[in-house]
């Protein structure tokens, strides 16, 4: 039997670290790329009698996370004690939530191929994250607690993903909606952004899901589609042998493209939850919700419905709503000259991309080429005052030398050349020196006024107007 007569059924579970300044629960910095453990204070570190105190901020985010998934904001949440034994956990638990999260229902859209999808969310529920264990070639391994106690959301999904390719742009769709919202960088490299996938197979006419596994702290999007490929292919080939599906927790090895076990996979006694005695329920009232959702941008799915409904191609407003700084550049671009937004998009995705290394420098003041600088010379080129060859030339001095296309254009005579009678006997010169070219012209082979083209332009230093040249070799060669 093939892995054809079985259908995957996939839950994930994606854990963003929030861009709070200081810690959910105490006030050393929440920063990344410290000296180990420098980040540290008696709380996050379980000294005795630290005591919690939660960081306004962190919930802040966490609700407008929420609002943003079109989930239900508890007006009273908890945090609980979540219990395991680890050595980059000092406290001995966890501190998260359990009967009472932040987050209730709500749903997760995102297009793959084109297509619209969703994913409906069990919870969105707040955590502060572990300590990191450094294992050293040598056999000793090291704890650095400067993670202890960052901020987290857990985003719980529904087992609504069908394939390894779906999960990975649920995850990505993730990523860009906190990145819209300001609340995470999610970059998966630094642990900002992790996911643990839960995945079971059932036949493909049953109703009753399979047993599943839990693919632990997977750190990337294509770790995230080869590590499901692979459970969906492993679990496969022991069905097909008749054995059972053991339910346990896998560590997925990128290297060598296996997972291993970890661990039998816990249930919810085992963590022996117990509500946090330190710190009292949250109390998120109408009010509250009401300033974060006014604070909401324009989310990913509503901006690619405008973008489409302006006319703009699937893929190029596939590449505008990947980050908000792209879409809001465009924005402003297209502000200065609304005619032209397709040709801004293009411009923007083919010349000023591939000069940014981080999307988030388009809306630094002191990027070389702002948008409404872009828009000036886009509208140079529609106008027909610059050739594309011209204009990308233009674009390279812009964001080297730091100005406009216009003062480029006039305190240089950089211009397209459109005096007729220069062209026109610019022409004459071109069809005087190359007689066999224009008899076989004549002859009928007409691919040879490119050829006559490209001698006017060489000759004019490529200023001539290629549309008036056009014409006027056409008038000449009859």
């Amino acid at each position: 039997m093939s892995r054809e007569h079985y259908q995957a059924v996939i839950g994930l579970e994606v854990h963003v670290q929030l861009a709070t300044r200081t810690k959910i629960f105490s006030s050393s910095a929440a920063a990344f790329g410290g000296e180990p453990n420098q980040y540290t204070d008696p709380t996050c570190l379980g000294l005795p009698g630290a005591l919690p105190v939660l960081n306004r901020e962190a919930v802040d985010a966490a609700v407008r996370l929420g609002l943003a998934c079109g989930s239900r904001i508890r007006s009273r949440c908890r945090f609980a004690r979540k219990h395991y034994f680890y050595p980059d956990l000092p406290k001995g638990f966890q501190i998260s939530q359990y009967d009472e999260p932040l987050c209730e229902g709500g749903r997760v859209s995102f297009r793959l191929h084109g297509k619209p999808h969703q994913v409906r969310l069990t919870r969105i529920h707040m955590e502060d994250d572990a300590g990191k264990n450094v294992h050293d070639p040598s056999g000793v391994s090291f704890v650095d607690f400067n993670r202890a106690g960052v901020p987290l959301c857990e985003i719980v999904s529904e087992p609504d993903l069908r394939s390894a390719e779906e999960a990975a742009e649920y995850v990505r769709a993730i990523r860009t909606l906190v990145r819209y919202l300001g609340i995470s960088d999610g970059n998966m490299e630094e642990g900002s952004l992790r996911c643990d996938a839960n995945v079971s197979l059932r036949r493909s006419e049953a109703s009753e899901l399979g047993t599943k596994t839990e693919l632990k702290n997977i750190n990337s999007f294509k770790h995230v589609r080869d590590a499901i490929e692979h459970e969906i292919t492993r679990q496969a080939l022991l069905l097909d042998r008749g054995e059972v599906i053991t339910q346990e927790t896998r560590l997925w090895d990128p290297d060598r493209g296996v997972s291993a076990a970890m661990r039998s996979k816990e249930q919810a006694h085992d963590y022996r939850y117990f509500p946090e005695p330190d710190l009292p329920p949250v109390a998120v009232d109408e009010a509250w919700q009401e300033q974060a959702r006014n604070a909401l941008p324009e989310l990913p799915e509503a901006r690619y419905a405008r973008y489409t409904d302006m006319g703009l191609p699937a893929q190029d407003t596939a590449v505008l709503v990947a980050e908000r700084a792209i879409g809001d550049y465009f924005d402003q671009a297209r502000a200065v000259a609304p005619e032209a937004k397709k040709k801004i998009a293009n411009w923007l995705i083919n010349e000023v991309l591939a000069r940014v290394e981080d999307t988030r420098q388009l809306m630094d003041p002191a990027i070389p080429v702002p948008p409404a600088a872009l828009a000036e010379l886009v509208v140079l080129v529609e106008q027909g005052t610059l050739s594309g060859k011209m204009g990308k030339e233009v674009f390279a001095r812009m964001w080297q030398e730091r100005r406009s296309a216009a003062d480029i254009v006039a305190t240089e005579a950089v211009a397209v050349l459109s005096d007729r009678p220069a062209l026109e006997q610019a022409c004459a010169r071109a069809l005087a020196a190359s007689p066999d070219e224009v008899a076989r012209y004549r002859a009928g082979n007409l691919k040879l006024l490119g050829f006559f083209v490209g001698k006017v332009m060489k000759e004019t230093g490529g200023k001539a107007d290629p549309r008036v040249v056009n014409e006027i070799l056409g008038k000449l060669l009859g």
